[in-house]
């Protein structure tokens, strides 16, 4: 038997730009760990900048992608709209099919550049995947989350970007994570299938901006009629504007997204200047977001 494959069947492989792990690359680290594992598969990222396009195949469950530390692990890329025929969902660093994915202490990257147009960090066709202490660093369209049905959660990451710098038809929750806003935009902009319960939640982050670059910022617009986003016990700068939220100049999508807050705290916080077709939930209301009623019968790890 093979080191390597000696260490698949162990659950933990190691990669390392340097040379100094098994593998040099985490796209051979992927393709060496087993298919179809029903336990998790640790692929450790040495300290280093990962410069490749890396897909994580729907026939490999269970891999964890772990860094030792986001700063200094950096996986990226610089695929854009309009380059070598790139699309937006075509656009990504990372792709992410297979379900019961996770990352820990790494960052994705974009670098195509702030003028690039839609060029997306990480795309996520997975349900079940969870990411914990990463960065997620673009430009425009950053995280794609891209199918309904699928669950994603996201714990005390890093997100920056410009516009609609997370979108998609996905439930997800960003658990006490830090969003950038990095040009008058648009944080979100969801797809929230029709009869989806919930979209994007967002418990207890905190809404940040380059204010050179950054005055006038949206919480979301619907890129699809039924939009569902939340935002509970975050606290927004003051580059958020008074109303809040953007119809896609389109008044037919008032009737249909859901968009909400409660307990906004910071100076972007304003129920009073929200649009009309906005809600401020209530007590008893916020208590329907927990993450057993968001996420089913996925049992995450905080």
């Amino acid at each position: 038997m093979s080191t390597v494959v000696a260490h698949a069947q162990t659950g933990t492989l190691v990669v390392a730009a340097d040379g100094s792990g098994q593998f040099r690359t985490v796209q051979a680290a992927i393709d060496a760990a087993p298919s179809q594992s029903a336990r998790p598969v640790v692929i450790h990222l040495k300290p280093g900048v990962y410069h490749e396009k890396v897909v994580v195949p729907a026939t490999k469950p269970h891999l964890v992608l772990r860094g030792d530390d986001a700063a200094r692990t950096v996986i990226t890329y610089a695929d854009h709209v309009g380059a070598n025929g790139i699309s937006t969902p075509t656009s990504y660093s990372v792709m992410v099919q297979a379900a019961d994915f996770a990352a820990e202490n790494v960052t994705f990257e974009n670098s195509a550049g702030y003028t690039a147009g839609q060029a997306v960090v990480l795309h996520v066709e997975a349900d079940r995947a969870a990411f914990r202490h990463c960065r997620l660093v673009g430009n425009q369209d950053v995280l794609f989350l891209a199918l309904g049905g699928t669950r994603q959660y996201f714990r005390d990451c890093y997100i920056e970007g410009t516009t609609d710098f997370i979108f998609g038809a996905s439930t997800a929750v960003f658990d006490h994570c830090v969003l950038k806003s990095k040009k008058n935009s648009f944080v979100t902009a969801a797809s929230t299938p029709a009869g989806q319960a919930y979209g994007f939640v967002f418990l207890g982050c905190k809404l940040t901006a380059d204010t050179a670059l950054a005055k006038k910022v949206y919480l979301g617009r619907p890129w699809r009629p039924n939009a569902n986003v939340t935002y509970l016990g975050c606290e927004l700068g003051s580059h958020l504007v008074p109303a809040g939220w953007d119809n896609w100049k389109n008044p037919d999508n008032e009737k249909t997204a859901y968009y909400a807050e409660y307990r906004s705290t910071g100076p972007g916080a304003n129920p009073a200047g929200r649009v009309a077709w906005a809600h401020q939930l209530t007590a008893q209301e916020a208590k329907q977001y927990t993450l057993k009623r968001i996420l089913g019968d996925w049992k995450v790890q905080k």
